[in-house]
């Protein structure tokens, strides 16, 4: 997947769904651990998911404001490489459950306008890398923190020039993806509700569109350049 734009597949919780998205090349698969979301997985359920990622693919918990003892409990049985945080955290808390888990923290900040990516700096050296995710109105999307298939201006990030790893979240398809790496300048990407049938049924047909897609938009003259530089691998 060399010059590929690195994807993250979200949410996954079942097999095919994961087997679809290992084939395909993702990069990162994610697993939910918020119970309102129609995605949460079982700590037996994700520990099975996760026994089956082969190496070179990082494992992410998504967590929402977790305590300590629910993120103990998902760390004794679920092998993982990152959480992501898509609560209120706050800058202290993501440095701590950094320093004391050992993993790799992303911090979702949801996005409406330019004053949403500017706040975001001050997780500076306390996440290792960002997700910038579209912001619900009140009353849009599924009501939940992310995976509510909701867009920003892709451009605000290019404008921003943000000086660390990040990556592109939030309304994100196999038809829009091209787009939005050309306009973001994003050289790594999630997606959940854009490989959907309905909200918490992953398409395997999708993610192979999705991963696809992303495997043409880095290619040579069709958008950002190689994987390594948004991974630091």
């Amino acid at each position: 997947m060399a010059g590929s734009v690195s994807v993250k597949v979200c949410g996954i919780n079942d097999p095919a769904s994961l087997h679809a998205a290992v084939a395909g090349g993702a990069r990162r698969v994610g697993f939910v651990f918020y119970p309102p979301s129609p995605r949460a997985l079982s700590l037996g359920a994700a520990a099975a998911l996760a026994s089956r990622v082969p190496a070179g693919i990082d494992r992410v918990a998504v967590l929402v404001d977790v305590d300590d003892d629910t993120l103990a409990q998902i760390l004794a049985r679920v092998p993982l490489e990152a959480l992501q945080l898509h609560g209120r955290e706050t800058p202290e808390r993501v440095a701590g459950i950094r320093a004391r888990t050992g993993l790799e923290a992303i911090k979702a900040v949801p996005v409406a306008g330019a004053a949403d990516i500017a706040a975001a700096r001050a997780f500076l050296g306390a996440a290792d890398r960002m997700l910038f995710d579209g912001k619900a109105p009140k009353g849009a999307g599924l009501g939940l923190p992310g995976g509510n298939g909701l867009a920003f201006d892709w451009r605000r990030m290019a404008r921003a020039a943000w000086p660390g790893p990040w990556i592109l979240s939030g309304g994100l398809d196999p038809g829009n993806l091209a787009e939005a790496v050309a306009a973001s300048g994003a050289r790594a990407v999630d997606v959940s509700s854009g490989v959907e049938d309905r909200p918490g049924v992953k398409s395997p047909a999708k993610i192979r569109a999705f991963l696809a897609a992303a495997a043409e938009a880095g290619a040579p003259g069709g958008g950002p350049g190689d994987i390594r530089e948004a991974t630091g691998r």
